[in-house]
């Protein structure tokens, strides 16, 4: 399998996701046209996506989905909480719609995708692991704590895309005023470069690839994350291959926005 990050943080969210034969995507958060255009860009093929799998109903998670998904003529999975609130912000042109439980897997062409509970601010957000074959991917960009429900499902894992969201020193003396600041923190906000680096050092030796995502424009950098991440695995951390999705939805970084397995 092969993943390609298109968009990730605050202005949007979508990954492509490549098997043998099919694609998926997970999230859609940019205009279709431009998840389109940047699907071009990287070389990815459109015509192979066989459903959206929308994390939750944030906007930066389903801005394209409806359109991109009727236009491709595919499937949007989602938990019954997400979908209920993707439907009242989609109003009536809306595309199929398939509602998935998290625990009970389900088939979408070659790929088997399991839903997992999060914690976010959301209806019923979730995470997704991805299985191909003898291949797992697993995608958790949102939650504000990793519960065991969580680290159970990446550790199965070959690779996870994994939210490393802001650094707390950036947080508190940046300029977010102080309830957005507790927003953040809490355990239905996002995780911070320590939390991200706990959890990969918990992973090391189950999984071989992990992509940081969902970094903050103003709270995080780059280099920060990375440094966290490769700090917490410690001796592991050359047994993990760990890269940072860029922050920039509008600028692909082709050597460190993916990676293949």
């Amino acid at each position: 399998m092969e993943l390609t990050v298109l968009a990730s943080g605050s202005k949007g969210n979508c990954a492509y996701l490549k098997g043998e034969r099919g694609a998926l995507l997970v999230d859609a958060g940019l205009s279709a046209r431009e998840i389109l255009r940047r699907l071009s860009d990287a070389g990815a093929d459109a015509s192979l996506i066989e459903g959206i799998l929308v994390t939750h109903e944030h906007i930066d998670h389903i801005r394209g989905a409806d359109v991109l998904a009727r236009k491709l003529r595919i499937p949007v999975y989602a938990t019954g909480g997400t979908l209920a609130e993707f439907s009242d912000k989609c109003g009536t042109a809306q595309a199929e719609l398939r509602r998935c439980r998290c625990g009970e897997p389900f088939s979408v062409g070659d790929f088997s995708v399991e839903a997992f509970a999060a914690s976010h601010d959301a209806r019923e957000p979730c995470g997704f692991s991805i299985t191909e074959g003898d291949l797992r991917v697993g995608c958790c960009t949102d939650t504000g704590t990793v519960t065991t429900t969580i680290f159970d499902r990446l550790a199965s894992c070959d690779a996870v895309l994994l939210e490393s969201n802001h650094c707390p020193k950036m947080l508190e003396e940046g300029p977010y005023p102080a309830y957005l600041k507790s927003r953040i923190r809490s355990k239905h906000g996002h995780l911070s470069n320590p939390d991200a680096a706990r959890c990969l050092q918990a992973l090391a030796g189950k999984v071989h690839m992990a992509m940081l995502a969902h970094l903050s424009e103003i709270n995080n950098t780059h280099e920060k994350a990375l440094l966290a991440a490769l700090e917490g695995l410690g001796f592991y951390s050359d047994q993990v291959a760990v890269t940072v999705a860029p922050q920039d939805p509008g600028a692909l970084h082709p050597e460190y926005c993916g990676f293949r397995l």
